[in-house]
This record gives C-alpha cells, sequence and structure tokens, in this order.
C-alpha cells in the first residue's frame, strides 16, 4: 500500500486521546507545520469513546457533553486543521535523536523524524495483582474500566450481582450504569477511610441509588473456582489490615477493581526520562518538557487527572511549547523547584520560571477541613475542603515567584480539622 507519510515531521504526538488531539492542535496554533498524531486503537478519542455519561466539557467547551460527543469535537478540531492521525499503529522507540520506530497495520514498519515529541498515552487501571487480593482465580473479576468498555461498547454485562472494591471515578459511574441495566450492586467497599472520587459521582452515582459505601473494607477473600462465587469482606484497622473476626460474606458473581490509574510508562522508562515517584509520570519543567530535550509529557501519562477538561487545556501548552522549541525558539531555563510540603502528596510541574504566569497542580495526601494552601510566603489561598480525589489547579502570578529565583519553593496545606 503506498505510504503517504512524510519521513519528517515538526510535532509527533504519540496517543490520540483527548491529551493527544489537544496538544496537536496547540501545536498547530503555535505554527507547527507538520503534525502527526499516533494511536494504538482503531479509532482515536481514547477513553471518551466507552464513557456514554454526561459531565464532561463544562470548562472546555463551556456544556455539558458526553466523553464521545467531547472527542468527537476534538477528533473534528484536528481534522479540520490538517492535523494527520496514524491509527492502530504502535511507537516501538524513541531514540534520544528523536527518530521514531513504529509498527502500523497499515504500512507495516516505519521509522520517522521528528523535531518535537508530544506523549500523550494516557494512563491504565491497577489490576488485582497490585494489591494481591487472597482466594482463586475466578473468572468475573475484571477492572471497571474493562466492565465499563464490556457494557458501552460491546453491549455485555459482566455479571448480574456485581461487587465493587475501590471507590475511584470508574467504579462510581460503573455502579450506577449496571444498575441502570438492571443489576444489583451490593456496595462500593473502600479501604481508605475517604472516598477516592469526586464528590459530585458520590451523590449522583451512589446515593441517588441507595447504593452503599463501606469505608475502611475491603475484599479479604475472593471465593469460587471457576466463576466468582462470593467475597468476604472485612474492616480494616489503620495498617490497613483486615480484621477477620469482623468480617461478613457477600454474594455475588463479579468483581469490578476501581483501585486507582496510573500513567502508561512504557516509552517513558524506555526513554528513561526522569520520573516522579510521587504521580508515577515524568518529571517536566513549567513548558512540560521531560529531562530528554525535545521531548514533551501532558495528560494522564504526566499525572492522572480528574477531569477531562484540565487534561485538554495541559495538552495545548504541551503543543504549543513543543511547536516552540521545534521552531528553534527555546524559553528561558527554570530556576525555581516545587518542593512538596505539609500534606502534599505531589505536584506538576516540577520547577517554574517567574517570567511568565504559571499552572500548577497539586494533590494533598489527606482530606483536610478549613485549611489554607501556602506557597513560599507570598501565597495563600483558603479552601474549606481538600480530599486526595480532587486536584488543585492553581494559576501564579510571576510577582509571586520573582524573589525565589534559584531557590526551592515549598507548598504546604495546613488545617486544625481533619475531614
Amino acid at each position: 500500500m503506498n505510504n503517504p507519510l512524510k519521513k519528517k515531521y515538526t510535532v509527533v504526538i504519540v496517543g490520540g486521546g483527548p491529551a493527544g488531539l489537544s496538544a496537536a492542535l496547540g501545536a498547530r496554533a503555535a505554527g507547527a507545520e507538520r503534525i502527526l498524531i499516533i494511536d494504538r486503537e482503531i479509532e482515536v478519542g481514547g477513553i471518551l469513546n466507552q464513557c456514554i455519561h454526561s459531565g464532561f466539557g463544562l470548562h472546555h467547551f463551556k456544556e455539558e457533553l458526553t466523553g464521545p460527543e467531547y472527542a468527537e469535537r476534538c477528533i473534528n478540531s484536528a481534522r479540520s486543521a490538517d492535523v494527520e492521525i496514524l491509527s492502530d499503529s504502535y511507537v516501538l522507540d524513541i531514540s534520544p535523536e528523536l527518530q521514531l520506530e513504529i509498527i502500523s497495520s497499515r504500512y507495516g514498519y516505519l521509522n520517522l523524524k521528528a523535531q518535537a515529541v508530544v506523549l500523550a498515552m494516557g494512563c491504565r487501571e491497577r489490576t488485582r495483582g497490585a494489591i494481591r487480593t487472597p482466594g482463586f482465580r475466578p473468572a468475573g473479576v475484571m477492572t471497571a474500566g474493562l466492565a465499563q468498555k464490556m457494557v458501552n461498547m460491546k453491549g455485555l454485562l459482566p455479571g448480574r450481582r456485581i461487587a465493587i472494591l475501590g471507590s475511584g471515578d470508574i467504579g462510581l459511574i460503573m455502579a450506577r450504569r449496571l444498575i441502570l441495566e438492571g443489576c444489583e450492586v451490593t456496595g462500593v467497599y473502600e479501604v481508605q477511610p475517604y472516598s477516592n472520587g469526586l464528590t459530585r459521582n458520590l451523590v449522583q452515582c451512589l446515593d441517588d441509588f441507595a447504593i452503599p459505601l463501606h469505608l475502611s473494607t475491603t475484599v479479604a477473600f475472593i471465593h469460587g473456582r471457576d466463576r466468582v462465587e462470593g467475597l468476604t469482606i472485612a474492616p480494616v484497622n489503620e495498617q490497613y489490615i483486615p480484621d477477620p473476626k469482623r468480617s461478613w460474606e457477600v454474594a455475588c458473581d463479579t468483581l469490578l477493581l476501581s483501585i486507582g490509574l496510573i500513567p502508561e510508562n512504557e516509552l517513558s522508562t524506555k526513554l528513561r526520562l526522569r520520573m516522579d515517584p510521587a504521580t508515577g509520570g515524568p518529571q517536566v519543567t513549567s513548558t512540560l518538557e521531560t529531562s530528554l530535550p525535545g521531548v514533551f509529557a501532558c495528560g494522564n501519562v504526566l499525572h492522572v487527572h480528574d477531569i477531562v477538561d484540565f487534561v485538554s487545556e495541559e495538552a495545548s501548552r504541551a503543543g504549543r511549547f513543543a511547536a516552540e522549541v521545534a521552531a528553534g525558539r527555546r524559553r528561558p531555563s527554570d530556576n525555581i523547584a516545587l518542593q512538596a510540603g505539609a500534606n502534599i502528596a505531589s505536584c506538576v510541574p516540577q520547577s517554574l520560571s517567574p517570567d511568565r504566569k504559571q499552572t500548577i497542580y497539586l494533590r494533598v495526601k489527606q482530606p483536610v477541613k478549613n485549611c489554607i494552601l501556602t506557597i513560599g510566603d507570598r501565597y495563600e489561598k483558603k479552601f474549606r475542603v481538600l480530599t486526595p480525589s480532587e486536584m488543585i489547579r492553581l494559576t501564579l502570578a510571576p510577582e509571586v515567584l520573582d524573589r525565589y529565583f534559584g531557590e526551592n519553593l515549598k507548598i504546604d496545606v495546613r488545617s486544625q480539622e481533619v475531614a
């Protein structure tokens, strides 16, 4: 088959989800001429294609959309901007000189050169192996995202009587979805003393459908050899050790796991990028450039987001910065290091520059009420409630940063009341 692809591109983007599509639009807006998106799926759009519920786009498009509607708008915009899309293809490797090795179902083995690369591969779900749940290995144990794909894209039900371990947003949304499909959901069991989902999902997906949420509780054993037959549920202590004396049995035929997301890191580690153990993604500068010059990262491969609108915002900036570097317009190096202080689990980016406004993303370690977030001694903001499940997004003016040239800038969250 005739190969219409060019041998050299201004910006190559790995991943065709909302991050990759938005990065392409950002690169085009910054003047990049030849832009290529490479995606492993047959259809681009990423996880949005299976998220048929509404609630997307309120920030980015100023209206409420379903996941496929949000994806369609991004895809149409990319095509209108003459962005090339290579789907059903895998990036095997990227050299330090930004030479990409690709395997494509349509064109076979390809070797392309980029002037800048944006990593936008998204994230993956943690599986049973990550938490080592005791028991047999029967059918009926799967991640919530897989169940979502089965129901929304394949028209299949994972089971009839379902338990959900973990209170991540996909698990909460699937609890509601399965109830609407006529299934019975025994409950959501969360090992932490707080939920890991957005408040709106707790209300709309659990409370509105009378689905119980059991905090400080976990699955202590999975029963059944060929198919899940039931679970032993047990409360946990402060060290997350189940208490068998207070356990109880739950009959079910399916266990969905909603126990967290991790950045898709195969390419990042192969490139030997400097990684952040707190986020699980690469460390980046204020321009979202990784430790390998010319390689940028954005979206869930950088750090897991709650809201796709913020993914698009961040990715658009990554595409713009990548286009600038490809054109030889490199901004001054960062000279301020961000340091996570009291009750801060992670912060992105890991460094800043005081020459312009900076957007930073934070997560707290523990829920807190009536707290004050401080950055150095020039910035503070009060919050009524902060939880690990909801990312904090802040914009810092240059005057907040200019006095910290060459220093560590510490971020703290302090409260007298624990949520």
